[in-house]
């Protein structure tokens, strides 16, 4: 379709009207012009009429003045309002008529010339017919281009409103309509749809318009989806982020009530997988000096994953583990990057209050050992010097063998009660740097080195804060009472001291190289190894004594623990 110019094509109607009326006024302007003589031409050739009449009295008078009105009516025939008759524009009867009265003067003025008023009467008659025939004409001149002015603005306003019926029909199909689709696709733009169809014009300015708003209609379109895009990630974003804290914010509410357990750590774990369930996590509490612990979240752990990243537990400058992830998707840093900082604050906060607990029990256990030193150590001391005492006293005066057995059997448990009262001491004084069993153990263990020549050796495989804190002092006073038996008793070159995990329960053994099994069952009364039943019992567990293979005793101690221990 070929494109032309919509401004031509009104400039041309505006010009078409323009032409047209100017025309049509040009017409009118000129014909009005050319009819302002018609009146002066109507009245002259009407006043011929009556100065021939006039002229038949000069003509039978023979006056003087005949000459003047000869002139005058001559005057009034060749006047411009008559002359008129001849131009070209004048119809051929008017002019003719004009010229046959002209003609018919010449007889007229003869006739009053010689005053012959007998035949200007007879001829009178004909030349005012002949006059009035050329009023007539000039009449019917004046009313045809009166008629002609009629009909042209007639015709011209019939033109112009035909044009203008057109011109209309035209500009609302060709303008107005295109015009109106534009508005309508504004007004779709504008209510947020932007599928619009603008028109297309044979015009290029509304071609122009129709492709400058397609255009904006697009961009606006792409810009509207893009910021829809954004809002909804935002959205998202900002969503995920509220879940994401009040998960770290339920789990810190469960971390920190209570007694931490793993039972806790790992419905931790659970809760964090359940929201991000593309991923899979274990927990790796390692420590250089005590065994490593690994907690897994529901569904296992798979290795084969593409994604694997560790996060540290790490608060301040105490670092606990690792959190491991694996994915085959995106890891979300963010989220157990504060995961992994909340549990290591719980964690720390909760060994913080375990060892305020076992450091608030050992300044207790100090003031119990001063005052059993204090009182009971001194009565013991003071029961040792007076079965002394009575014993020679007894000599002296009367020798019986059976009250001399009664006294040593007295003596002996007084000493074994002293023995037993300083170990307990020793034990209640251990000076430790951090309060865990694995340092108090180690710092017993050392004290009993220094007594002996005999190999003392600790394998320590629990994890941290596994026990309570009020469950040390028995493993502690077990483990010295075994450790002591082998030195004392079984005359071992080695001792080991073994602190492991198994299967649910803590596996505590002390296994030396000694006499063996059989020496100590003779002793199976002895006030210590009662004592370590009594105290296994308190433990919820167990006290066992069996011989080894290559040679000498294993003492196990086995209870559960008051946390949840590892499966």
């Amino acid at each position: 379709m070929k494109k032309g110019s919509l401004t031509a094509t009104l400039f041309g109607l505006m010009l078409t009207f323009t032409l047209l009326s100017s025309g049509l006024a040009t017409f009118a302007i000129a014909n009005l012009v050319y009819s302002l003589g018609d009146a002066r031409a109507i009245n002259a050739s009407g006043s011929l009429r009556m100065q021939s009449y006039r002229l038949m009295f000069y003509a039978n008078s023979g006056s003087k003045n005949a000459k003047e009105k000869i002139s005058e009516f001559e005057a009034t025939l060749y006047s411009d309002a008559l002359k008129r008759s001849l131009n070209w524009l004048s119809p051929d009867d008017l002019a003719e008529q004009y010229l046959l009265v002209a003609q018919k003067w010449e007889v007229m003025k003869h006739y009053i010339e010689t005053e012959n008023s007998r035949d200007y009467a007879v001829a009178l008659k004909d030349f005012v017919d002949t006059i009035d025939l050329l009023v007539l004409e000039t009449e019917e001149f004046a009313a045809f281009k009166l008629k002609l002015l009629a009909a042209s603005q007639v015709i011209g306003l019939g033109l112009m409103l035909l044009i203008t019926f057109l011109a209309v029909g035209y500009t609302k199909r060709k303008l107005v309509s295109p015009i109106d689709q534009l508005m309508e696709a504004a007004n779709t733009i504008s209510k947020g749809d932007f599928e619009i169809t603008v028109p297309q014009s044979q015009y290029i300015e509304i071609n122009s318009l129709s492709n400058a708003l397609a255009s904006t209609a697009k961009e606006l379109s792409t810009l509207y989806g893009d910021l829809e895009a954004q809002v909804k990630e935002k959205t998202f974003a900002l969503t995920r982020a509220n879940n994401e804290l009040k998960l770290l914010y339920d789990n810190l509410i469960v971390l920190n009530s209570g007694q931490l357990e793993n039972s806790k750590i790992k419905y931790a774990l659970d809760h964090l997988r359940e929201h991000e369930p593309q991923t899979h996590l274990r927990l790796m509490f390692a420590n250089d000096e005590e065994a490593s612990q690994c907690i897994q979240a529901e569904g296992g752990w798979v290795s084969e994953q593409v994604n694997q990243t560790r996060f540290p537990l790490r608060f301040d400058d105490n670092e606990l583990g690792y959190l491991e992830v694996s994915s085959n998707g995106g890891i979300n840093h963010a989220l157990f990057e504060n995961f992994a900082i909340m549990l290591a604050r719980s964690i720390l906060i909760h060994n913080a209050g375990e060892q305020r607990q076992q450091l608030a029990l050992m300044e207790e256990r100090a003031v119990i050992a001063r005052e059993l030193h204090d009182s009971l150590g001194q009565l013991l001391s003071f029961l040792k010097i007076q079965v002394s005492l009575l014993s020679k006293s007894l000599k002296k005066q009367v020798y019986d063998a059976q009250i001399d057995e009664q006294l040593e059997e007295i003596n002996q448990g007084v000493n074994t009660a002293y023995v037993q009262l300083r170990e307990l001491l020793s034990t209640f004084r251990l000076t430790i740097k951090e309060p865990n069993l694995r340092h108090a153990i180690e710092v017993m263990l050392d004290q009993l080195r220094g007594q002996t020549s005999t190999d003392i050796t600790l394998e320590y495989k629990l994890p941290t804060q596994l026990l309570g804190a009020h469950q040390h002092i028995h493993i502690l006073q077990i483990t010295r009472e075994a450790t002591l038996n082998a030195i004392k008793h079984a005359n071992a070159k080695k001792i080991h001291v073994s602190c492991i995990i198994k299967d649910t329960n803590v596996e505590i053994t002390i296994s030396d190289d000694g006499i063996g099994i059989k020496k100590l069952k003779e002793r199976d009364q002895h006030f210590g190894i009662g004592i370590m039943h009594e105290r296994a019992s308190r433990l919820s567990g167990m006290v066992h004594f069996f011989g080894n293979d290559a040679g000498g005793t294993t003492v196990s101690l086995i209870f559960p623990p008051e946390g949840e221990p590892l499966k």
